[in-house]
């Protein structure tokens, strides 16, 4: 049987180029799918299905995909692909306050609304270190194992005197996968009454 999984990867390949529309509309047929969610990247991805499996959200089962563009400037062609000239899903999401500009485009040239989309003011992992707080992601750091690293990525010259939360957000795209698993970890650890905005808007949304 189908699942989202096989068509986040049709996504990935017929929006880097490859042929794979049939299959794309196949499988969002297949799953009942009518509302795509865009996202930057897979830390983002992560931290959204986490959410929402928290909050007893069965995504999947409400005809509600995630995906992973690899990066704002994909927008439009994911736009294209997903939203009224491909497929015909409905688009949400998130993005951060400085690549609003591609969005706006990407969504406008697809004939998307661009009210679904919520903004974060730098990026989900600044949201959600300032809803937790430093301390708080500090423990988790320690908790998983990373102390040494990040005692020694606070020793580097460039963090002098950096704000915190900032320190925090630089570490955490330090090492690859680093991100997408505190993606997890951080979502985790939210009181889910208390979630960034951007974030709770979103899940709202769907």
């Amino acid at each position: 049987m189908a699942d989202t999984r096989a068509f986040q990867d049709e996504m990935g390949r017929w929006a880097a180029g490859a042929s794979g529309g049939d299959t794309a509309r196949d499988l969002a047929v297949t799953l009942g799918l009518r509302t795509a969610v865009l996202l930057e990247g897979p830390s983002d991805l992560a931290a959204v299905e986490t959410l929402a499996a928290r909050r007893g959200r069965d995504l999947a089962a409400e005809g509600v995909c995630v995906v992973s563009m690899g990066g704002a400037m994909s927008i439009a062609r994911y736009a294209e692909l997903l939203g009224p000239p491909g497929l015909g899903l409905r688009l949400t999401g998130l993005c951060d306050e400085r690549e609003q500009g591609f969005y706006e485009r990407g969504l406008q040239r697809a004939g998307a609304p661009r009210r679904d989309f919520f903004v974060c003011v730098a990026d989900l992992e600044d949201e959600l270190i300032r809803t937790l707080g430093p301390a708080r992601v500090e423990d988790i750091i320690r908790t998983e194992g990373d102390l040494r690293p990040w005692q020694t990525f606070l020793s580097q010259p460039a963090q002098h005197g950096r704000p915190r939360h900032q320190q925090l957000r630089r570490f955490l795209g330090t090492k690859k996968g680093r991100k997408i698993r505190y993606g997890t970890l951080l979502v985790e650890a939210l009181d889910t009454d208390r979630v960034p905005e951007p974030l709770d808007d979103l899940l709202a949304s769907l």
